[in-house]
Formats: structure tokens, sequence, C-alpha cells
């Protein structure tokens, strides 16, 4: 993977010094890409592009960026990696190209594809994950354009005066004397609701994130103007309106030879390259195609914690002795979890706080002690119906239908009075493959939804991590905050094809990828994501319900491939996720740190959210009456971001 950063202006005073600006913005960027750093400036119309480069593939000087097409028109500096570079070689020699290959780069087979073609027709045809930009020397145009599911970032803003700015990162723009620096407090809302900054908005008014699937072009003198090149709403209606109904086993069948293909073209690399397991279903599935294509032990990475209940360590462990593959493991100390907190603020430049961001961060660290590459199994919940909260999410939905709005508050009321901790004692005795894991936590997050209708709002409340954000701002007269996420409602009966489609839209790039991302390059890691691989993508919507969930199980499918690899025995049990024991945390190792960042001098700093109402919580919390850890979780990874940033 690398990074990047440009600029396009008009000529000025500050465009005298576009080479000085575009160093510094490019050298933001050296964790992405430590091997390399190269600027290209054309003073003629002012445009300026930097590039940090993590050498993968061609890792001689033919790889290095920015790069030029043969013809001299293209420039493009790009972060990502294409996994049918062979393929489009050979199509556009077929289609007319007769120069010379300076090398073995899919940046010099994505060059010669954009001439050859144009960008909309080309970048149809990349299989990969990508972030680019394109300089195009005879039309003076810029394009930008990013992956289908939104696995590499790409920032972007136009100034009043004209300039155009872009870069794989926040920190880059910063360094640009124009950048704007104003929070926008709807980004804020949105970020206390979902943990996370969705697309198209930053937490910075007039910065944009563009969004997944979408190409950008701007002229000099031109606004900027967007196209989407894959529909993921046309894929996902178009796959529920003919389903796939041959028998299982044939379906089967074909997932596991899209699957072959699609872990097998990312295992291409020049360079080390390994996976992270959990030994759950989804990297499970992942390491064991990969030893199956390998002639040698796969490198294997995860990680654990003291509180068994939050550890899938040994899980790993015996999938792993199954597949004979070279483990690694790392049982995190308090110590480096603390040391990884002080991290965070730096290594995800906009306010992010999905917990998960911790262990992620440090099984990346743990990989690239051995490897540059490693895979990872993100993706297949959202692809094969993974997550509980669809089924029970449907189950309240068609519960509400019939029992009377009093009854349901009245309910909720009931659950909510007894903590999460008494629910977990009482509910004890029921063994454990019967059990919930978590399950206190579980019957609050569930009774919250009691009251509201359908199945869209049920979905929203169980990810929200404040279900109303604009009451923990400080000026929260305006009200709710509409945040707007797309739906199949009006064309998609199924409602875990609904929810399905508000997690690959929202949750997946919004937070998965971006954690992900962040993870992994902030230590120079590339991780690729062979289960979002957009054919497996268009694949799973095809597929029908029966092949994606049974009663409380899901990925039916994908399991089904799994057992041909691995005994079931080491795979099924309840989901788990990828969690830390946050909330003993906060009231324990972290408290000096957590009242730190919570206090009133600290929170009247900021002076963006309600001090009296965001310490209630806090003070709730901290007692044990209510256990608030992920909401004031959002508070505080915001309130280290500011103290870092702002």
């Amino acid at each position: 993977m690398c990074g990047l950063a440009g600029f396009l202006c008009k000529p000025s005073a500050t465009a005298s010094k576009s080479g000085e600006i575009i160093r510094t913005m490019t050298d933001t960027l050296a964790h992405r890409g430590p091997d390399a750093g190269t600027e290209w400036l054309d003073e003629d119309v002012c445009v300026a592009f930097g590039h940090r480069r993590l050498s993968i593939v061609d890792l001689s000087p033919a790889g290095a960026q920015p790069m030029h097409s043969t013809d001299g028109r293209w420039v493009i500096i790009y972060n990502g990696e294409l996994y049918n570079t062979e393929d489009l070689r050979s199509e556009v020699v077929q289609g007319g190209y007769s120069g010379h290959w300076r090398g073995h780069s899919d940046t010099e087979v994505m060059l010669e594809a954009v001439s050859l073609w144009g960008v909309e027709r080309a970048v149809k045809k990349f299989n990969g994950i990508f972030a680019f930009a394109l300089w195009d020397r005879r039309e003076r145009r810029l394009w930008l354009v990013r992956d289908r599911l939104g696995v590499k970032p790409l920032y972007w803003t136009q100034l009043a005066d004209g300039t155009f700015m872009f870069g794989s990162e926040l920190r880059a723009l910063r360094r640009h004397p124009k950048c704007p620096t104003q929070i926008d407090h709807q980004a804020v809302a949105a970020f206390l609701h979902s943990a996370c900054v969705p697309s198209p908005l930053t937490i910075y008014r007039g910065i944009h994130k563009l969004m997944p699937a979408h190409i950008l072009s701007v002229s000099p003198d031109g606004a900027p103007t967007t196209a989407c090149y894959w529909d993921i709403r046309a894929i996902s209606i178009d796959g529920q309106h003919h389903l796939d109904q041959r028998p299982d086993e044939e379906l089967t069948d074909e997932l596991e030879q899209l699957l072959l293909d699609a872990v097998g073209r990312q295992m291409v690399a020049d360079v080390p390259l390994g996976a992270f397991l959990s030994g759950g279903i989804d990297s499970s599935t992942v390491v064991a195609l990969m030893q199956a294509q390998s002639n040698q032990p796969v490198r294997t990475f995860s990680i654990g914690f003291k509180e068994k209940k939050y550890s899938e360590a040994d899980h790993a462990q015996r999938v792993a002795a199954h597949l004979q593959t070279q483990h690694t493991e790392l049982i995190v100390e308090a110590e480096t979890t603390r040391a990884t907190i002080a991290r965070l603020p730096d290594i995800y430049d906009e306010p992010f706080a999905d917990s998960s961001q911790i262990p992620t961060f440090l099984v990346s660290q743990l990989a690239r002690r051995d490897v540059t590459v490693a895979l990872s199994g993100d993706g297949g919940d959202e692809c094969f119906a993974g997550y509980t909260r669809y089924q029970w999410i449907e189950c309240l939905a068609n519960w509400t239908r019939v029992i009377p709005q009093p009854i349901l508050r009245g309910t909720k009321s009931a659950l909510q009075a007894l903590s999460i901790e008494t629910w977990d004692c009482l509910l004890s005795p029921i063994p454990a493959r019967l059990r919930p894991t978590h399950i206190g936590d579980k019957i609050h997050k569930g009774s919250a939804l009691l009251p509201l209708a359908g199945v869209e709002a049920m979905y929203s409340g169980a990810v929200a991590q404040w279900s109303e954000p604009h009451k923990a701002m400080r000026d929260h007269g305006a009200g709710p905050v509409a945040f707007g996420y797309p739906d199949l409602s009006d064309s998609v009966k199924d409602p875990v094809a609904r929810m399905r489609y508000l997690d690959m839209t929202h949750y997946l790039p919004n937070d998965i990828l971006t954690k992900l991302d962040r993870a992994s390059m902030a230590v120079s890691l590339e991780a690729r994501v062979p289960l979002l691989d957009h054919r497996v993508v268009e694949y799973s919507w095809r597929l029908p319900r029966s092949a994606l969930t049974n009663g409380r199980i899901g990925k039916r499918i994908l399991r089904n491939v799994l057992r041909r690899y691995v005994p079931p025995a080491l795979f099924e049990r309840q989901k788990m996720g990828f969690g830390i024991p946050l909330g003993e945390w906060i009231r324990g190792p972290l408290a000096e740190w957590a009242a730190d960042l919570l206090s009133e001098h600290s929170l009247k700093t900021s002076g963006l959210f309600d001090v009296a109402y965001v310490r209630r919580h806090l003070d709730e919390h901290l007692t044990g009456r209510r256990n608030w850890q992920y909401a004031l979780w959002t508070i505080i990874m915001f309130q280290a971001w500011y103290r870092r940033w702002a």
C-alpha cells in the first residue's frame, strides 16, 4: 500500500511554493509508504502530486510513482493493489498496446489501460483495492477514483478560490496552508451515533470523503463532478429479485471455487505474506484456502487477552494446528494496551471509536514483524449474514408489530431496571452453548429497541453508541440529527437483506475498513480482504435466504465451504467479535486517563458537549448502575483526538 497527496490551484504567491507544500503534505504519509517518497509538479497549470511507496509488487525503480503513461498523457499516483494484473496486461496488449513494459507493476498496467480505454471503462475492469489520482495532461483534468467497497481512503476539498486538494488521510490535507479546519457539528453528532464519521462527511466542514465506487473529475476552472461506476444498490436489488435456487451443494461448490480464486489472486506479492487468524469462520476460511494453495506453511497471527471471555486465541491456535500453519500468538498485557491507546489519535487522525481498533492495531503490529502483507477475513459478516443482530432485530420487529406501544415501553423499563451485571449473574446457570455472550448487554440493547418501529429504525438503534447524540452535545436545540442512511425497504422484502445492505454501505466502509486500513498502515502493513472481492460480493446478493441463515445461525454457505477444510468442532461456536473488556478498563486500568479526558475542564475546552449530561453517564458507569462503555468511548476518543489535533 501507499500514501498519496496532491493539489490543483491557480497561479499565485502560494503556487510558487508548490514544491515545498507537496513535500510537506507527502511526508505526513511516510507510515503508509516507508520505502520511497517522490513528488511531481506541472507548474504551467499548478498541479502537484506526491507519493509515498510501500513496495509490494515489482520492488525495482520501474514501479516507482508518480508514473507517466507511455504516450506521456497520463500521470498517476496510486494506493492499493490490482489482483487481475496479468489478465489486464494481456487485454491491453490485445487492445493495441505495442510499447515496451518497463517492469511488472500493476501501476503501469493501470496507466496503459486508462490510456487505451479512458478512465471510466478502465476502472470497471479493475479487480482490486485502490484509491488513485490521475492527471490528464492533454485535457488538463484531474481524476480521483476509489475502489468499489471503500477499502482504501481518499479525502478531498475545493476552496472558494478554486484550490482543489486531496490525500489518503486528513493529516496530509492539514499541511496545506489553505486547508479548512473548522469542526463540523453534524459530523460530530454522526460520530457519536456510529463511532465513526460516515462518508461523505469528515470531521472538518468542507472536506469530504470520496464515496466508494465513485469517480471524481475536475478541470482547473471547473467544479468537481462525481459518478458511480459500480452501483451496490442496483446489484443488491437485482440479486434479491433473481435468487439462485440451485441445491446447497452446487452453490457451495461455486462459492468455494470463487473464493479459491479470490484468495489465490491476493497471495501474489514479492514480499513476505501471511494472514490474521482469530479462529472464527471468516479468517479460518481465508487461511484454509491460502494453505490449500501454498507449498509451505502460511504465516498466521493472532492476539488474545487474559480475560478469557474476550479472547479467541485458543480457538485460533487449534485451527492453526489443524491447518499446520506457522502460527504466532500474543497475549496482550495491560501495559501494551495503555501504550496503544496513547497512539490512537495519531493512528486515526479523524475521530474513531470502534474499540476493536486496539486489537486490530496490535495484531497488525505483531504481523509486521514477519510479513509485509496480511490477508484478513473482513467482509464475511456483511456478505453472508453473519451478524447475530440480523436475527434478533427481525424477531423484535415481528413482535413489535402486534404488541401495543404502552406494553413495549413498560417492558423496556422493566428489563433495564436490572443492571447488565445482574442479568449476567441471573442467567449464568444457562449452559454456555445456549447462552449468548455478553447476554446482559444484549438484553439492555435489545430492550432499548422495543418502542421503535420497523427494521431500519431498529437497526439504527442497535448500532448506535448514543441513541440520541444531540442530547450529548452542548448546542442541542436543533433536535435530533437525521442521518439518512440509504436502505432497500422500498425494493426488498427480506429484512436480513436490508440490514446487510445497511452494513455494506455504512458500517463496512466507514467503520470496519477504516479501522483495518489505519491500523495496518500505521505499521506499514498491507492488509487484503479476499472476501470482499467484488465478484464474491455480487455472488452473495444472489444467494437465497436459506443459504445464508437458519434460525440463529448465519453464514451457512460459508460454513459449508469451511467444513471441507476444518472440522466443525473447531469453529462451530457462538460469535464473539473482536472486542475488548472496555467497560472494566474504564473503571480500572484506564480510569485515571478517562477521567482526565472527561473532566469538566477538558469537556469545556473542546466546547462541544453537554458537560453535565456526559458526566452523569460517566458516574452511572463508574458506579455500575449502567454500562455506558461504548457511548463514553466515543466521547473519550473525540477528546483525545481534539487534544492531539485541534
